[in-house]
């Protein structure tokens, strides 16, 4: 039987208990699952949740539940797309962090990487929204254009406001746009 799967062996109501268990969750790896990986442990998972019985081993539940969510949304139980999960977030990030970084030469360069950052950002979001409650796909336009171009006007902003053309700061200012689109998607 399978009853460890519901039962994680780090103790959620404690913080090193949620940080191990999100390290697992959040490992860059796991974007490399394949589908009969993600399958397999789609089964053992919902054999858990249904009560049926299947016959895994404590490190195969383990690893098949840590697989499960950070592949399937929490709501709907639906397989969330591979830029959208968990597991995409640090890899991703630090390379959109270095295109901020390399692209910040020219007005074009500027808006277009910041397109891409917040197009990636407006993607996790959706992903990982409460599935429970209702947006319209308005909504959904509304807050990413808001984003998008709250980034954009941030980034071109902060480089003409310093007026810098080399250097560290000017790269910094472009990444700091970044939690400015942000934070649009919270509103």
């Amino acid at each position: 039987m399978v009853e460890h799967v519901g039962r994680l062996p780090w103790d959620q109501s404690t913080f090193t208990g949620r940080l191990n268990y999100y390290a697992r969750v959040t490992d860059p790896r796991l974007m490399f699952a394949t589908d009969s990986m993600l399958n397999k442990a789609k089964e053992i998972v919902t054999a858990y949740q249904k009560d049926i019985s299947i016959h895994v081993s404590m490190e195969e539940a383990i690893r098949a539940r840590v697989i499960y969510d950070s592949a399937f949304h929490p709501d709907t139980g639906t397989k969330m797309n591979i830029l959208g999960r968990l597991s995409s977030q640090a890899t991703c990030g630090t390379l959109l962090v270095g295109v901020l970084l390399a692209f910040y030469r020219n007005m074009p360069q500027l808006i277009a990487m910041q397109f891409v950052v917040q197009s990636y950002a407006a993607n996790m979001n959706y992903t990982n929204r409460n599935a429970k409650s209702q947006i319209t796909r308005r909504e959904i336009a509304t807050a990413y254009v808001g984003a998008t171009t709250g980034a954009a006007l941030a980034s071109v902003g902060l480089n003409s406001l310093l007026k810098v053309k080399k250097g560290l700061l000017i790269r910094v200012c472009n990444i700091g746009s970044f939690p400015s689109g942000g934070s649009t998607y919270v509103a």
